[in-house]
C-alpha cells in the first residue's frame, strides 16, 4: 500500500507521543522504543529496528537532534539533519512514531513514553542502557540486539573520505 502522506503524521513531539502512546495502550498495544542519531541509515540500523519492532505491537524511535548529534559525535556530524533523519525513519514500515530529542540522552523521552520493551543494540551493556533502571522498575524489560557487523555510519564515512 503506497500512502506516503501518513509519513509526516508519524513524527512527533514530546507531547503529542505523551497523548499517541496514551491511545495505543487504551488499544492494549505494547511499546518497543528504541534510539539513536541514525545519520546515514545503512543495513545494520534496518536490522537493529527490525529486531525492535518484533518485540511489541508498536516501535517508538528517539532520534538525536542535530545539536545532540553534534555533542555525541563531533562538529562534523550529522551529515544529514534532523528532519531529514526523522522522515526517513518514518518513511519505514516497521516504525510506527519518530521522536526527536534535543538532551544528550533519551531519558526524559523514555520515561514520557515508558515502553513495555527497551530495546539497543549490541555494542551497550544493561548498565550502560539510559533508561533501563526505569523501565525495568515499570514492569517493563530491557533487550540488547546484536550488531551487525560490517555496518556503521562512522565507517561508511571513512569509506566515502578515503575515495
Amino acid at each position: 500500500m503506497k500512502v506516503p502522506q501518513i509519513i509526516p503524521q508519524k513524527i512527533y513531539d514530546l507531547a503529542g507521543i505523551e497523548h499517541q502512546v496514551r491511545r495505543w495502550r487504551l488499544l492494549s498495544k505494547t511499546v518497543s522504543f528504541t534510539n539513536g542519531c541514525f545519520d546515514i541509515l545503512h543495513q545494520g540500523h534496518i536490522a537493529s529496528l527490525s529486531d525492535a519492532a518484533r518485540e511489541a505491537d508498536i516501535l517508538v524511535v528517539g532520534v538525536n537532534s542535530d545539536s545532540s548529534t553534534r555533542r555525541l559525535k563531533g562538529e562534523s556530524r550529522p551529515i544529514n539533519g534532523q528532519d531529514a533523519r526523522a522522515t526517513l525513519l518514518a518513511s519505514l514500515l516497521m516504525v510506527d512514531a519518530v521522536v526527536i530529542f534535543d538532551e544528550d540522552t533519551p531519558l526524559q523521552l523514555i520515561t514520557t513514553v515508558m515502553p513495555d520493551v527497551l530495546v539497543k543494540g549490541g555494542d551497550y551493556t544493561l548498565e550502560q542502557i539510559v533508561g533501563a533502571k526505569e523501565v525495568m522498575a515499570s514492569g517493563g524489560r530491557v533487550v540488547i540486539n546484536p550488531m551487525v557487523p560490517g555496518f556503521s555510519t562512522t565507517g561508511i564515512i571513512d569509506k566515502i573520505c578515503q575515495l
